[in-house]
């Protein structure tokens, strides 16, 4: 058996053209070009690199970028203050606060702050609801991309046993609702499940969020399993060296699964094309403007009420 590599990288690409597309459709028939705010609080290296990388993919999707950035001791009420700004800022339709945030800032209170009309992250708590809900919300960018990614390999996801590995409000939670939404039977497992490898064992979609480098081994995997692998690691090997690994045992997976995403290369690329795709979307709504329509290969993405909530 040979395992189908997913390609994060092809997929996003063909996702962000598709949003420039759309872009370049509103602009061109209502004179709207969508806007995202990005707020970055200190210096984390990392942090800064997607920050980066979100400016530059937003702007070549044809929308207005903004960024933010404010020192590590800013006031949790200066912050605030920011967030309110640009929630009253028309041309201003998405706002991201890049997390984590400093220590002595408050996360729940800076997500609150947040128009849920403009939280192209999906964690303000009227999304989360909405989602779990099964009604029309702006849902994580991640969960999202692993939807998208899945769907590469399987049209409808509809019947098949999916166990997400993981439950925080970033990934685990969100994505059960989304592969509910799917009308996949979901179990979600974490550090206080039972006998993991079992559960591993009957599932037709694994989805590794655990950040627990190559804790998912490929005998707990069903043969011929999808595996995406939301877990993104950095180890130190010998003299020195450090190398990103997923939250599953790659190469064992490679002998058992039916498909797989690499870590670099999978899920991580699609995290920001679909920040395009909710601040597209974010756009429109707030301008009271038909749903824009994207296509990821012959499947659209739906942010529509699920379809069947028996």
């Amino acid at each position: 058996m040979t395992t189908h590599i997913i390609d994060g990288k092809i997929i996003a690409a063909e996702l962000r053209a598709r949003v420039a597309d759309e872009v370049s459709r509103v602009k061109r028939e209502y004179n709207l070009v969508p806007g995202l705010a990005v707020v970055l609080v200190g210096n984390d290296p990392a942090s800064e690199v997607y920050v980066r990388n979100k400016h530059t993919q937003t702007q070549t999707a044809g929308m207005a970028s903004f960024e933010y950035k404010l020192p590590t001791d800013v006031s949790q009420a200066e912050l605030l203050a920011l967030i309110a700004k640009l929630n009253r800022d028309p041309v201003v339709h998405g706002i991201l606060v890049q997390l984590p945030l400093p220590v002595g800032l408050n996360t729940e209170s800076v997500i609150n702050a947040i128009d849920p009309a403009k939280d192209v992250d999906g964690l303000h708590p009227n999304n989360a609801g909405r989602l779990a809900g099964g009604f029309s919300a702006l849902s994580p960018c991640t969960p999202l991309g692993c939807i998208m990614l899945t769907k590469t390999v399987h049209p409808s996801l509809e019947g098949m046993n999916a166990i997400v590995i993981g439950r925080s409000n970033l990934v685990g939670r969100p994505l059960v609702q989304l592969l509910l939404n799917e009308n996949a039977t979901v179990t979600i497992a974490h550090s206080r499940s039972r006998d993991l490898p079992k559960l591993v064992k009957r599932a037709d979609l694994v989805y590794a969020a655990v950040g627990k480098p190559e804790m998912v081994r490929g005998t707990w995997l069903k043969p011929g399993a999808t595996v995406i692998d939301v877990g993104i690691n950095r180890i130190l090997e010998e003299h020195g060296k450090t190398r990103l690994v997923g939250d599953v045992a790659y190469s064992e997976a490679l002998q058992v699964a039916g498909a797989i995403t690499p870590v670099p290369g999978g899920v991580g690329q699609m995290t920001v094309a679909c920040l395009l795709v909710n601040t597209l979307y974010a756009a429109c709504a707030i301008a009271a403007l038909p749903k824009p329509t994207v296509q990821v290969f012959a499947d659209e993405v739906n942010f529509g009420p699920h379809r069947g909530a028996r």
